[in-house]
């Protein structure tokens, strides 16, 4: 009888892992091509490149079956995207990549952790509840035509700034993601971005010239967009006065920079616990392509509340 070897992903694996993710996706939601599926985006790749010490792989006869990857945010920690091999479902599998998975988050301490996955499917609703994943609101994944550009909008990108001024952008949007959850920190995101050269992350400022909003944007082919595309993989304004105000302009700076790149698209995904956020993208014409489901461990809101300004969707 063979035997599953579930051990951490490494560098020569990538191309088996990657096609078993686009195959399990596409087979799961009926494409015709399930190994094109995503196209010349990139979601195995990066997320190894960007935290290699948290992906793990499950073989069988040294052959690729399955994946899983853990994202660090600080005191939130993410687990997905997982998939396993069509041929290999229902096989106990799963259960099995997401035991380092989950322990590897409990060595971290990680305060709230999270995941997105289909909302139709008992099954995969299941599979998480066993690991005491609780399913909360819907995530839509939204997106609207990238118009041209209308006029200037006050902005910085990360891209831009000598080492000196990107550390200190870090350490300032450290402190903004922190007055949105104790802990939250997408350090590891914003670095990602800039050394794989995947897109860029924009800042915009209040008036007082302090860090007031910032959007970590994949652009094109071999980020998580894909050609043509923009997305915006998290997103967030300081909390408080103005913040309804601030995340306007964040969302033009978000459309000028993927006009300016040629992005035909702009994408973002959006908690529907955060009411306000996602009834601004609604007034500026974003429209659901998706839905999907947060699942959190323990049972508890995190920043998915009415007041919170947060652009993500845990994929």
């Amino acid at each position: 009888m063979s035997r599953l070897v579930v051990r951490p992903l490494r560098q020569a694996d990538l191309a088996a892992a990657d096609r078993v993710f686009r195959v399990a996706f596409g087979t799961f939601i009926g494409v015709d091509e399930p190994e094109k599926l995503h196209g010349d985006a990139e979601h195995v790749r990066s997320r190894f490149r960007a935290a290699p010490d948290a992906a793990f792989v499950a073989t069988r006869d040294s052959e690729v079956v399955g994946s899983v990857f853990v994202a660090d945010w600080g005191s939130v920690g993410l687990i997905g995207p997982l998939t396993v091999r069509p041929d290999c479902w229902d096989q106990g599998i799963a259960h099995r990549l997401l035991d380092p998975a989950t322990s590897l988050l409990a060595a971290r301490g990680t305060r709230l952790a999270g995941l997105f996955t289909f909302a139709e499917s008992p099954k995969h609703l299941g599979l998480y509840q066993r690991y005491g994943f609780w399913p909360r609101d819907l995530t839509a994944l939204v997106e609207v035509p990238v118009p041209a550009p209308a006029g200037p909008v006050a902005y910085r990108l990360l891209s831009e700034l000598d080492p000196a001024g990107c550390e200190a952008a870090i350490t300032a949007a450290r402190g903004l993601t922190g007055a949105v959850y104790p802990g939250l920190d997408l350090s590891r995101e914003i670095r990602s971005v800039l050394v794989q050269g995947l897109g860029d992350t924009v800042l915009v400022d209040d008036a007082s010239g302090g860090l007031h909003g910032l959007a970590v944007c994949h652009i094109g082919p071999g980020s998580e967009a894909g050609s043509g595309l923009a997305y915006v993989k998290f997103a967030a304004v300081r909390p408080g006065a103005g913040a309804g105000r601030a995340f306007e302009r964040l969302i033009d700076a978000c459309h000028e920079l993927a006009a300016h790149r040629r992005a035909r698209v702009l994408q973002v995904g959006v908690n529907l616990g955060r009411r306000r956020a996602y009834e601004a993208l609604r007034r500026r014409g974003f429209r659901p392509q998706r839905l999907g489901v947060a699942m959190h461990r323990p049972n508890e809101p995190g920043y998915d509340t009415p007041s919170r300004y947060v652009l993500d969707d845990w994929r």
